[in-house]
């Protein structure tokens, strides 16, 4: 079977994540268990209180996870182009979600529906081992958020930031990114005007 220039991005993240050793019919296979999404820029993914219906690779664009608190919206995490993501908990129980996921910008994505998923985890190898190792990245990437939160200073989250993805700075508005590194919005301006 052919590949797509545009299956590439989403071909090289299988490989990547589920390590050396797949064949290209085993990643072929992989990838024509998604199917291509377009989520519009405020679109919305899954809303709070909804179940979850996909998980997802981002080709393209970038989710925004938020709650609601006292009625202000409250950004969790940015879902960036090359990665995966979902409501898990709500995609995986299928329970109500606890959170929105709201495309801030518009999105091409990679979906699969709980049903096809549970049939790869149960009968396909290649994919058991993407998605552990998926996982684990996840609560690695998790933990070292939270401990910035509680011993970097707003400047230095900023700074990290920037040192690791300078790009969101011109993609993602500053309300998210204050909202997401732990910083008030006044506050961020502050920062951004004092590191150049």
């Amino acid at each position: 079977m052919e590949v797509k220039k545009t299956d590439m991005a989403f071909m090289d993240y299988l490989q990547q994540i589920a390590g050396d050793g797949l064949s290209e019919s085993q990643l072929t296979a992989l990838k024509d268990s998604f199917e291509m999404r377009l989520l519009r820029k405020n679109e919305f993914l899954v809303r709070e209180g909804e179940i979850c219906k996909y998980f997802c690779f981002i080709e393209s664009g970038i989710l925004q996870h938020a709650v609601e608190i006292s009625g202000e919206e409250k950004t969790t995490y940015l879902a960036l182009r090359n990665t995966a993501t979902a409501s898990l908990k709500s995609f995986l129980v299928q329970t109500p979600s606890r959170k929105s996921i709201k495309a801030i910008a518009d999105c091409k994505l990679w979906v699969i529906d709980i049903f096809a998923f549970k049939e790869l985890i149960a009968h396909n190898e290649p994919f058991r081992r993407f998605y552990y190792n998926l996982i684990e990245r996840q609560i690695c990437l998790i933990d070292d958020y939270r401990i910035d939160l509680l011993t970097m200073t707003p400047e230095a989250r900023y700074k990290k930031l920037l040192s690791n993805d300078p790009t969101l700075l011109q993609e993602v508005p500053l309300h998210y990114l204050s909202s997401f590194l732990g910083i008030s919005t006044r506050h961020m301006c502050r920062i951004r005007k004092n590191i150049k």
